[in-house]
């Protein structure tokens, strides 16, 4: 369930107040830390949208972020089966880990669902944009304009379409990564993110569920 201030007293607090908070990247779902929230750290995540602990060895409630400035924007909570553990949904501002890294589970590509990849393919074009044109393809790309872009959108489609025609499965894959990336750049031309897309198929399916 999603959570609001009216749930934090239907919670299975133990004795000592503290239920495991996981975090968890609210796009790429890779999973950022776990610390301990109480009630009050709970109650303030609520009202600040800014993750809050209870941290144990300071004895004090403590915001991710309150000395470093990498701070963790709430997007959602949610709660378990039974109650006892809490699922945080949440931006990072900067590195999640206090030795600098993007999440406490250090290998990345252990902590990675496939398709985050493509939000961190996102987070690479967007840093082309504005570059020096020879520095990169995905820059060359950028400084030739929306009108270029467009049209290796359009002839990365037509491709994939005779791929899957021709019944090259290789191929068809080849190709669509090939459409992936350049519609990428292209939403990223026109400051959208594939989340803006998502965001539509999501709205669509809940349309025709109801």
């Amino acid at each position: 369930m999603n959570m609001n201030k009216n749930d934090i007293s239907q919670l299975s607090w133990p004795e000592n107040q503290l239920l495991p908070a996981i975090v968890q990247h609210a796009i790429s779902g890779k999973v950022l830390m776990q610390g301990y929230m109480n009630p009050l750290a709970l109650t303030q995540t609520l009202n600040s949208k800014k993750v809050t602990f209870y941290s144990r060895s300071k004895a004090r409630l403590w915001t991710k972020g309150e000395s470093s400035g990498h701070t963790l924007d709430l997007v959602s909570l949610d709660i378990d089966c039974d109650a006892d553990s809490i699922l945080v949904l949440a931006i990072p501002n900067g590195p999640t880990c206090h030795v600098g890294t993007e999440s406490c589970w250090h290998d990345n590509s252990a902590n990675s669902p496939q398709l985050a990849f493509l939000y961190e393919l996102e987070q690479v074009i967007q840093s082309r944009e504005g570059a020096e044109p020879s520095s990169s393809y995905t820059a060359s790309l950028f400084a030739k304009g929306v009108k270029r872009i467009a049209q290796k959108v359009g002839e990365e489609g037509v491709e994939s379409a005779l791929a899957a025609m021709a019944g090259d499965k290789a191929e068809l894959a080849n190709e669509a990564a090939d459409l992936i990336f350049h519609l990428l750049v292209l939403l990223r031309s026109q400051q959208l993110e594939l989340n803006d897309v998502v965001r539509v198929l999501q709205q669509r399916h809940n349309t025709a569920k109801t």
